[in-house]
């Protein structure tokens, strides 16, 4: 069990709320991806659901309903009921919302409570959106409603304005260090701080990068940003790092490795010129971070995309004066 150094806060919110007369019903936990918001909710979900002297279930929970991401498609389904990885769909669907809706009709199970978790809440599709939002208008007696979201402003404002915030901080360079010693996440003590250093607080994120063997790319970007690519070679080595047949998790974590490193860079920029470039690649970089999940991207076309947008970031591409 992970222990999230960054969820006091949250904690003292939560049980201050449950032992009030009149608990919100509807909470939305934010904070960017890694940060342990699912555990929390999890967590919470139990202590509030909890009866003095019922028995409640070590593992699955009558009375806590999640709401993921489903497997790709029936191939994908069997593979997850093996315990094997398997690929989900992109997005939380409205018959997910539905079916849980008419769970809603009945009494909880063990007691009189009920939690629901939405994970993440920010990829539910429009109309699962606006269904859910008639649950929380007119939600049932002793039902509770946790939104997990990355990115709150994805969210209706509607379904904002129905609901109360924990908000999740990021973790110290310290504490990741600690966690991902704690974690057995940290073979290499070089790999473990160049995830600390890209990981931008999330926990999640440097164990993505730690997985994902990127220390090799974290080198590469470097370079691009510094030096430029005149000779496109930095690029072409970026692509064949990456992979010609990168999945959309290493995709979406080599882009992430990218923006973080780009930040830094922006935030060390000793002028305004001289940051604006790199603010530009940034916003780019998050652009193409948003597409890349829904697109058929050809790998090695999106790895020199990236790569020209690095290297255009470069003090060493731009014109020499006079």
């Amino acid at each position: 069990m992970i222990d999230w150094r960054n969820h006091d806060t949250a904690w003292s919110e939560w049980r201050r709320a449950m032992e009030g007369d009149r608990m919100h019903h509807g909470w939305i936990l934010a904070g960017k991806s890694g940060l342990g918001k699912r555990d929390f909710a999890v967590a919470a979900a139990r202590e509030l659901v909890m009866e003095p002297g019922v028995h409640q279930p070590e593992r699955e929970h009558p009375d806590i309903l999640t709401l993921t991401h489903l497997p790709k498609d029936e191939k994908e389904e069997k593979k997850r009921d093996e315990g094997k990885p398997f690929q989900t769909k992109r997005n939380i669907s409205v018959a997910q919302i539905r079916a849980m809706q008419k769970r809603l009709t009945t009494r909880p199970t063990l007691g009189a409570r009920r939690a629901i978790i939405i994970d993440p809440a920010d990829d539910m599709e429009p109309g699962a959106s606006n269904a859910l939002l008639k649950s929380l208008e007119e939600p049932p007696q002793g039902t509770f409603f946790m939104l997990v979201t990355h990115r709150p402003s994805r969210l209706l404002a509607t379904i904002r304005s129905r609901c109360r915030v924990l908000r999740f901080p990021t973790l110290s360079d310290d504490e990741l260090r600690r966690m991902l010693d704690e974690t057995g996440g940290a073979k290499d003590s070089a790999a473990r701080d160049a995830a600390i250093r890209a990981a931008e607080g999330s926990f999640g994120a440097a164990m993505r990068f730690m997985d994902q063997d990127m220390g090799p790319l974290a080198d590469l970007i470097e370079r691009l940003i510094i030096d430029g690519d005149p000779a496109f070679a930095a690029r072409g080595e970026l692509a064949r790092v990456i992979g010609p047949r990168a999945d959309r998790d290493r995709i979406q974590a080599v882009l992430e490795l990218a923006q973080a490193i780009v930040a830094e860079h922006a935030r060390q920029a000793g002028a305004p010129e001289q940051a604006k470039p790199l603010i530009d690649a940034h916003g780019e970089l998050v652009a193409l971070a948003g597409q890349a999940p829904t697109y058929n991207f050809d790998t090695g076309l999106l790895a020199m995309g990236i790569g020209t947008l690095l290297s255009s970031a470069s003090a060493a591409s731009e014109p020499a004066n006079g």
